[in-house]
């Protein structure tokens, strides 16, 4: 064996060690996970524990050489390194052989699929799930045309509308499934704390803020003293306020304005507006709040969320956790669905904040308490909240990691968006339907083409399926290689 092999060698023996090592500090949390996830969590460690190293300097004279570059080993990251590591020379025996290989950890995450969404009318495509507005409470028509046009999962938000209206979507839903014969499952999103911007001072009676940049504006708590002339805004959060620290940002109506904390305080605090990206620089009553810099020390899980969870366990199939932040909120609710008689209710963890993203693996390995979870990609808050600019590269990290825990993913947010509201799509919006392709379900937004959006996405999605399985290209014979060779 030559040098450069025998380099290789032992760059990926180093490597090897340190994921066996990673798996046995974290033994006593692999212990703590439901039986049936004990494989995936183990293999989600292993992952982990590969991806700490910087495998650049070797990726590229692994594939000179022939072997794998360790890219796509997501789903069996332990046996992926064996298997180099054989073909390098390198002894094991049967029992030493990771359990996890790749034909292994794509049954895992297809079982962990099915137990949420059910079975997928096609294996090429992701299940495809639909926000339902408050209309379809009383159009069952139009709720069974699209069970008919391909929605396998009707997602009914608890921030609005109420119990009776919510009983109504899921009656439509079941009777349109059970006359199509098609499968249609009900997932029901927590609403979640609501933080929405209210206009105090003069500003409240105008039902706008006209603002400019770089001059200070005030956030306050409802009972706060201010200048009733100034230019202030509240929160529909009380409790915010306090947890704001000098240089924090704040953003506003979904990151069109930008301001900073110059001054902070319990009741009150100073905001600088740094910048103003809206056509007009007026900011409204019920537009979004962020806070990226800021841990905020309100709960995830408010008194609405837990009210409506004996009327959710009864009526839904699938359960979505909105800015869920930590493992203690997962054990929170988890606790909670445990307490409340019934089925078993599975949760999807929606990824739309910071921390979210930075606690991920806390995040998997408490969800693993339980048989099966999915996560959502709820890319809406989430680019808001770690910069467009960012959220390809993040979205990219939280379908690997999830990958490599055998967690079924919801590709979320403006999916065709300018197709549903104006009959026509952009040609970026159509590249981002295809990496859709990558996660296991597809989430649209209710809209007004809703059912030329379906066929679409399902046309798209159908082509790239056939060209790739998660990040990993498959080749399927080329229609141009054809033409030009002959069959």
């Amino acid at each position: 064996m030559d040098a450069s092999l025998d380099y290789l060698r032992a760059t990926i023996q180093g490597i090897y060690q340190n994921m066996l090592a990673a798996e046995r500090h974290a033994k006593n949390r692999i212990v703590r996970v439901h039986p049936q996830q004990k494989r995936s969590a183990t293999n989600l460690i292993h992952y982990l524990a590969l991806r700490r190293e910087d495998l650049r300097p070797i990726q590229d004279k692994l594939h000179d050489a022939g072997l794998s570059s360790l890219a796509s080993s997501e789903s069996h990251a332990l046996r992926q390194v064996q298997s180099v590591l054989q073909r390098l020379g390198v002894y094991f025996s049967k029992k030493e052989l990771a359990g996890c290989n790749f034909s292994v950890g794509k049954k895992l995450l297809q079982r962990h699929a099915k137990m949420l969404f059910g079975s997928a009318q096609s294996a090429d495509i992701p299940t495809l799930m639909v926000t339902l507005d408050t209309g379809m409470a009383d159009d069952y028509g139009a709720v069974k045309a699209m069970v008919k046009a391909g929605m396998d999962i009707a997602r009914i938000n608890c921030a609005h509308d109420g119990p009776a209206t919510w009983r109504k979507m899921t009656l439509n839903v079941r009777k349109a499934a059970l006359a199509t014969g098609r499968s249609c499952k009900v997932y029901f999103d927590l609403a979640g704390p609501k933080i929405r911007t209210k206009l105090l001072g003069k500003s409240r009676f105008k039902g706008r803020l006209k603002l400019k940049e770089q001059e200070i504006i005030y956030l306050a708590e409802s009972g706060a003293q201010y200048d009733k002339k100034g230019k202030t805004v509240g929160c529909t959060l009380p409790g915010i306020v306090k947890d704001l620290r000098q240089g924090d940002r704040v953003l506003f109506d979904d990151g069109l304005f930008e301001a900073v904390v110059e001054t902070s305080g319990a009741q009150m605090a100073a905001l600088r507006v740094i910048r103003i990206s809206a056509a007009k620089p007026r900011l409204k009553p019920e537009k979004g709040m962020n806070f990226p810099d800021t841990e905020l020390s309100v709960r995830c899980l408010t008194a609405f969320d837990k009210s409506v969870l004996p009327f959710v366990k009864e009526h839904a199939d699938l359960l979505g956790f909105s800015f869920v932040r930590s493992a203690a909120d997962v054990e929170e609710l988890q606790g909670l669905l445990r307490e409340n008689p019934g089925k078993n209710l599975p949760i999807v963890l929606k990824i739309e904040t910071i921390e979210a993203v930075q606690n991920l693996p806390d995040l998997l390995l408490q969800g693993m308490a339980e048989p099966a979870f999915g996560v959502m990609i709820a890319r809406g808050d989430l680019a808001v909240e770690i910069g467009f600019e960012r959220l390809s590269e993040i979205q990219e990290e939280i379908l690997w990691l999830c990958e490599s825990a055998h967690v079924p993913v919801i590709w979320a947010t403006q999916v065709l968006e300018t197709l549903n509201k104006k009959g026509i799509a952009t040609r970026s919006e159509v590249t981002d339907a295809a990496r859709a392709a990558q996660a296991e379900c597809v989430m649209l937004n209710k809209g007004k083409y809703l059912l030329t959006v379906l066929a679409t996405l399902r046309d798209i999605l159908q082509r790239t399926g056939g060209h790739h399985a998660k990040k990993r290209y498959i080749f399927r014979p080329l229609k141009i290689a054809e033409r030009f060779l002959g069959r």
